[in-house]
């Protein structure tokens, strides 16, 4: 799963990278203006946000994100403990507050609790989608208790599809999140992946779940409409 911090402490910054390491692959930015705009690619499970930033604070960040119809969990993070600041942030779109200094444990808890919202288990490493099964520690999956074969990405675009259901996700985004925005290769790899990953769920009837949007993306079904 993905996770940006937005922390213009490096020292904080690193060790909630180092801390969140078994479960997310996190990016980073320091300043309002580079959070937002990396934000914006929408390719994230979560973010967590200062609220203290240089050149935009992250109220702002968090405001023209909900403008955006960017919908990503928030939880953001303060020196403060005023209750106005916790209403503001909640009044711009947070989903959690955490107040600094924190316990490791308690950023945890509380990343867990937003994923688990969005349907994940960060506490067992395992998400789910009807029978399916994906352990983000092990990089396995398994239907009716039955491995799946899935190669890396394969495995990153179902987990994708999965953490992000009943929401069409672009080629765009899509390969963003999975080949990174400085790539060689180009969006048509993100159909071949798709046609691959199809066919590896087909044994299990489950490529029915996987609904295309010719030119623009797919999207993960609970109703099995096929490939649209």
């Amino acid at each position: 799963m993905k996770l940006l911090i937005i922390e213009d402490d490096p020292s904080l910054s690193d060790t909630i990278k180092e801390t969140t390491s078994a479960l997310f692959q996190a990016e980073q930015a320091f300043d309002g203006e580079e959070g937002l705009y990396i934000a914006e690619q929408n390719i994230f499970d979560c973010i967590i946000l200062d609220i203290m930033l240089p050149n935009m604070n992250g109220y702002e960040v968090l405001q023209h994100l909900r403008k955006n119809k960017i919908m990503t969990p928030v939880l953001m993070l303060t020196a403060k403990d005023g209750i106005d600041d916790k209403i503001q942030g909640f009044k711009v779109g947070a989903d959690d507050y955490l107040v600094k200094p924190f316990h490791r444990e308690e950023l945890l808890l509380r990343l867990e609790a937003i994923v688990r919202r969005a349907g994940g288990d960060l506490h067992e490493h395992v998400l789910t989608y009807k029978d399916l099964k994906l352990n983000i520690k092990t990089k396995t999956a398994t239907i009716h208790d039955e491995p799946i074969k899935l190669n890396g990405k394969q495995f990153d675009l179902l987990e994708y599809l999965i953490t992000n259901k009943n929401t069409i996700l672009t080629k765009e985004q899509i390969f963003d999140r999975i080949w990174g925005f400085e790539s060689d290769t180009s969006t048509t790899v993100v159909e071949v992946y798709a046609s691959n990953l199809r066919k590896n769920l087909k044994v299990f009837g489950y490529d029915q779940y996987i609904k295309t949007f010719r030119g623009l993306g797919y999207m993960l079904t609970e109703s099995g409409e096929g490939h649209g």
